[in-house]
């Protein structure tokens, strides 16, 4: 049995965090000593380790709660909702990331951010001896194998949705 300070300690959350999470139901001591000091069994420890970490994934305290008291596939479904929800966020922050440098309309800000730009790939592919026939090869294994994928690097370079649609036309024909 780990008394309160004990679990902070191994857990590396605070007593008051530790207090939060039992009024929000999502880890309760299994017992009382006797002077009516929480104590936790080694199965309160397994979810509190479980709750640390979903925690890291960016899934809400009440998704988690329902994540451990309903086990029947609703990790699977919450997990593939919040990578979903990430890799929308991922993608609104290129797009806003490259509004910016448009706005700014300074090149330099480009080497200084993680943006790479359909002109600085391209380039990149050539000097790396790569044809144009190369590159249409690429695109077409990129498609047949990650079509998402392909979609989200195409807007990452922020090539327009309307030529992203034209390369993985071609892509999918080829």
């Amino acid at each position: 049995m780990y008394s309160i300070g004990q679990l902070s300690k191994r857990s590396g959350l605070s007593r008051s965090t530790l207090l939060y999470y039992d009024r929000k139901g999502l880890v309760s001591p299994s017992a009382r000593s006797v002077a009516n000091y929480r104590l936790y069994d080694d199965n309160d420890v397994a979810r509190l380790d479980l709750i640390l970490i979903y925690k890291q994934t960016g899934i809400s305290l009440e998704d988690i709660k329902d994540l451990l008291d309903h086990k029947e596939n609703k990790s699977t479904q919450i997990l593939e909702q919040r990578l979903e929800n990430l890799n929308r966020e991922v993608a609104d922050l290129r797009s806003q990331q490259q509004f910016i440098i448009k706005l700014l309309q300074k090149d330099s800000l480009l080497a200084k951010s993680r943006v790479l730009t359909k002109e600085k790939w391209v380039e990149i592919l050539k000097a790396c001896g790569m044809s144009e026939v190369d590159m249409r090869q690429w695109h077409i294994e990129f498609e047949r194998t990650m079509p998402q994928g392909h979609q989200s690097f195409l807007e990452s370079l922020g090539i327009e949705l309307d030529e992203i649609e034209v390369i993985r036309a071609w892509s999918k024909r080829s």
